[in-house]
C-alpha cells in the first residue's frame, strides 16, 4: 500500500463504511492512489465482487476549505444524475470524520481515457477521434450551461447573482493574504476587471475548473464523464468558457503560458473554433470572450500563488528553489496573459 494510500484511506474503517453504505459492494477492499494533491484526492476502490468505485476525500494538506467540500461536490454529481451531463454514479457520501479523518465520497468508477500529453491523445485517439473530442468537450459544456437547476434541485446551491464580482473579491483576497511579493499587474488587472464586468445574464451550473483532462474521454472522442467538480458553483457560465481557452491550445494557436498544450496535437480544433461551436449551439454573444479569459488568466495566477506560497511555508512539504521556481514563473506568465487579454478589448 503506497504512502498516499495508508495517509489518506483508513482501511478498516472505510471497509466497514462500504460495506455498510454502498449497495453491493464486499469486502476484502483494494485501495490504489489515482490522483491528487493539490486538489482533492482520488482512490480507485475494487471489492470482492468485481465491483470497481472511485473514493474523493480533501488532500491531506488542507487549502481552501470551500475548495474541499466533499459534501458540495457530491451534492452537485449527485444533481446531475438524470440530467443530460454524463457524470459517474454516486454511490454515497460520508460526512463522519471519525470514519476517515475527513469526509469523503464514493462513485462508480467510468471506463475510457484521461488525456493528459500529446503521447496519450496520440495513443489512444485518431486525428478524427480528436476533433471529436474538441466538439464534445464543447457540446458537454453547453449540456452543464442547459441544466435547470431549480429542477435538479440546485437553486440554493449559491447566489446566483454577481458571479464575477465574488470572485474577484474571493481571489483578490486570496491574494493579498497568501502573497509573497509585490506584482502589480495582478493589482492592475483586479481593477481593470471591476470596471468591466459584463452584465451577467440568468444563472447557470459553472463548473469552474472545466478542460479535457477533466473529463473522461471514449476511444470514439466522446465524453464518458465530467470529474473534478470541487470549485462548481452557479454563475456566469461564460466564465466556463474563458477558462476553457485558457487552458486550450490548438494546433494553429499562438502558445500559452498555461498547461494543456498536448492539445496542439493535430486534430485537435483552435481556440476560436471551440469558441464558436459554443456560440453556435448556446445561441450566446461571446463577442467580450476576452474579458472571461482575462478573468481566467487572473484568477489562475491568484491560485497558483497560493500553492507557491503554501510551499514555501512547507505546508505542501519541502521543495528546492529550483523545483519551486515553475509555481513563480507560472503566476508571473498568467498575471501577464491578462494584461494582453484586457488589451483586445475594444
Amino acid at each position: 500500500m503506497s504512502d498516499t494510500v495508508s495517509a489518506g484511506i483508513d482501511s478498516p474503517n472505510v471497509s466497514k463504511w462500504l460495506e455498510a453504505n454502498v449497495e453491493g459492494a464486499k469486502g476484502p477492499f483494494k485501495f490504489e492512489f489515482i490522483a491528487g494533491g493539490h486538489s482533492n484526492l482520488t482512490f480507485s476502490v475494487r471489492d470482492a465482487n468485481q465491483n470497481h468505485y472511485v473514493l474523493r476525500r480533501p488532500p491531506l494538506s488542507h487549502g481552501l476549505a470551500s475548495a474541499h467540500d466533499m459534501g458540495r461536490e457530491h451534492r452537485m454529481i449527485d444533481a446531475l444524475q438524470n440530467s443530460n451531463v454524463p457524470v459517474p454514479r454516486t454511490r454515497g457520501l460520508c460526512s463522519d470524520i471519525e470514519v476517515n479523518g475527513a469526509p469523503f465520497y464514493v462513485m462508480n468508477f467510468v471506463d475510457g481515457h484521461i488525456i493528459r500529453d500529446s503521447t496519450i491523445a496520440e495513443s489512444v485517439l485518431t486525428e478524427q477521434t480528436r476533433t471529436r473530442a474538441s466538439e464534445s468537450l464543447v457540446e458537454t459544456l453547453t449540456k452543464i450551461h442547459a441544466v435547470d437547476v431549480s429542477k435538479v434541485g440546485l437553486q440554493d446551491f449559491s447566489r446566483h447573482e454577481g458571479y464575477i464580482a465574488r470572485q474577484l473579491k474571493r481571489w483578490y483576497g486570496q491574494w493579498n493574504a497568501q502573497k509573497t511579493r509585490e506584482l502589480s499587474s495582478i493589482d492592475r488587472v483586479y481593477e481593470e476587471l471591476a470596471k468591466r464586468i459584463p452584465e451577467q445574464g440568468q444563472a447557470t451550473i459553472v463548473h469552474g475548473d472545466y478542460r479535457l483532462d477533466n473529463c473522461i474521454v471514449s476511444s470514439q472522442g466522446e465524453i464518458q464523464a465530467v470529474l473534478d467538480w470541487e470549485i462548481c458553483t452557479l454563475g456566469d457560465p461564460l466564465a466556463d468558457l474563458g477558462l476553457l481557452t485558457v487552458y486550450w491550445t490548438g494546433p494553429g494557436d499562438e502558445p500559452s503560458p498555461w498547461m494543456s498544450q498536448y492539445t496542439t496535437v493535430s486534430g485537435f480544433l483552435n481556440r476560436n473554433d471551440l469558441i464558436e461551436h459554443y456560440a453556435k449551439i448556446t445561441g450566446r454573444d461571446v463577442s467580450n470572450i476576452e474579458f472571461y479569459r482575462a478573468f481566467a488568466y487572473w484568477k489562475l495566477a491568484c491560485i497558483v500563488e497560493g500553492v507557491y506560497a503554501r510551499y514555501l511555508g512547507g505546508a505542501l512539504g519541502e521543495k528546492t528553489a529550483a523545483e519551486l521556481e515553475p509555481f513563480k514563473s507560472q503566476t508571473e506568465a498568467a498575471a501577464n496573459s491578462a494584461e494582453v487579454a484586457l488589451s483586445r478589448l475594444n
